[in-house]
């Protein structure tokens, strides 16, 4: 232990819980960014007068005062992956929380937070900028918690833990939980670190990272994009007075479908999906729509449904993995389309890390379809690496940026082998069984 030189953390982003202040104990279980049971609130939320109020005032303040501030607010819309309604929600059904805030005797922590005041005993409650801005309260063109938000969900910014750089001395793990004390000097929420990792430190740098969820970023330089097609601007890591922004945009419901795949013995590893995949020349007209979650942008739906459709009795295994890989690279071009529209960047190339990126035919029918080379690094685990590269910059481990570049190599390349125009077909039939799951729960729910 006494090698280790500093320890960095990557989380996942926007799952909460909250505690109480004098005993730690958790009032609730972790809230998932995954949850939906704030969607009905975030519905009226989005559609009340009060919204569409605060959005006309800053959209005309906008015009005479030309200030970002306003205008991310002229476009302020809730989603059920912010934490802001799921924290809402929890405020109007665990009775105990909302008394704990009276009392000045609650806590919350997204799962760095909570993590680092466990890491440290109780002794360090704290975020950093990646995960603060990832929750849906945060003021990224302040760098502050949203006093905005505070006051229009009558949630006090007083029990949000304070904000430090991405790369930081946060403090060393109490010695009795490894046996040494060892110095904690990153915390980075999971997307940010697998930009890092990939050293997508340039703007108009790209990744994605297929995990549970698909994750589209473009780095934006010292820019809050303010966007119009529901793109999430997040501040990417703070390091001293650099600050680097990103625009993201997201797909849910990635490694999660694979995963429930499996669990009804569609195939045996996933492993196995993409060579299943290739056994065929198409899906045989199934299509798949994964949204376990709902779906995010470009189509924003939280009610709707997971789904087959155009199965037949000729419908095999294979024909079922081959439709929801498609899915996934069908999901991947909408959400390059939009970033790249909205920003307005043309990317020469796309880096890709994350579980799925080891799926050989996504990876291939994204290429095609975005008609761009997509790199994988050989472990394609870049959160991890994210946070130790911030963790290793913070102790002098290495002296900068261009460094680590030099550490990062990919392992294979993925280059465009059909027209993006040859899916044309196929895609518009899936965006027809897409359109037939939207509001499904909403419709069919008391």
């Amino acid at each position: 232990m006494h090698q280790i030189a500093a320890l960095g953390l990557s989380t996942q982003r926007s799952t909460f819980i909250t505690w109480n202040k004098k005993t730690g104990k958790p009032f609730h279980n972790f809230i998932s960014w995954q949850d939906v049971r704030a969607g009905e609130l975030t519905k009226i939320w989005n559609r009340s007068f009060l919204m569409k109020t605060v959005r006309g005032i800053s959209s005309l303040l906008h015009f005479f005062t030309r200030s970002s501030q306003f205008l991310l607010a002229s476009y302020l819309s809730f989603t059920t992956q912010h934490i802001s309604l799921r924290l809402a929600w929890i405020l109007q059904h665990i009775t105990e929380v909302e008394q704990a805030i009276k009392e000045d005797n609650c806590c919350f922590g997204t799962i760095d937070t909570w993590l680092l005041y466990k890491l440290t005993k109780g002794s360090v409650y704290a975020t950093e900028y990646s995960n603060a801005s990832s929750t849906g309260f945060f003021d990224p063109t302040k760098m502050q918690w949203s006093m905005f938000l505070s006051k229009l969900l009558s949630i006090p910014v007083s029990i949000f833990p304070p904000v430090q750089d991405t790369s930081h001395n946060f403090g060393s793990v109490d010695a009795e939980i490894f046996g040494a004390p060892i110095k904690i000097t990153a915390l980075v929420a999971d997307q940010q670190a697998a930009m890092f990792g990939e050293c997508c430190f340039d703007v108009g740098d790209l990744k994605v990272t297929m995990g549970t969820g698909s994750f589209w970023d473009v780095n934006t330089g010292s820019k809050v994009h303010t966007s119009r097609k529901g793109l999430y601007p997040l501040v990417g890591w703070k390091i001293g007075k650099e600050v680097i922004y990103l625009a993201e945009g997201n797909a849910s419901d990635t490694g999660n479908a694979i995963k429930w795949a499996q669990s009804l013995d569609l195939f045996t590893s996933a492993d196995e999906t993409s060579k299943m995949a290739h056994s065929l020349v198409n899906s045989g007209g199934v299509c798949f729509v994964p949204s376990f979650s709902g779906l995010q942008i470009p189509v924003n739906d939280p009610y709707a449904c997971t789904s087959f459709m155009g199965i037949t009795p000729s419908t095999t295994k294979n024909h079922l993995v081959r439709a929801m890989l498609e899915s996934i690279a069908f999901r991947n071009k909408q959400l390059y389309d939009t970033i790249t529209r909205d920003v307005g960047i043309e990317p020469t190339s796309i880096r890709a890390d994350g579980g799925v990126s080891k799926n050989n035919f996504v990876m291939q029918m994204t290429s095609d379809l975005t008609n761009k080379t997509i790199s994988r690094p050989a472990s394609t685990d870049m959160s991890c690496l994210g946070a130790a590269f911030l963790a290793g910059l913070a102790v002098g481990f290495w002296n900068d940026k261009e460094q680590l570049k030099k550490l990062i190599r990919p392992d294979m390349v993925f280059k465009p082998q059909k027209e993006p125009e040859e899916y044309e077909p196929a895609m518009s039939n899936w965006i027809k069984a897409v359109q037939r799951s939207l509001s499904w729960y909403s419709q069919t729910s008391p």
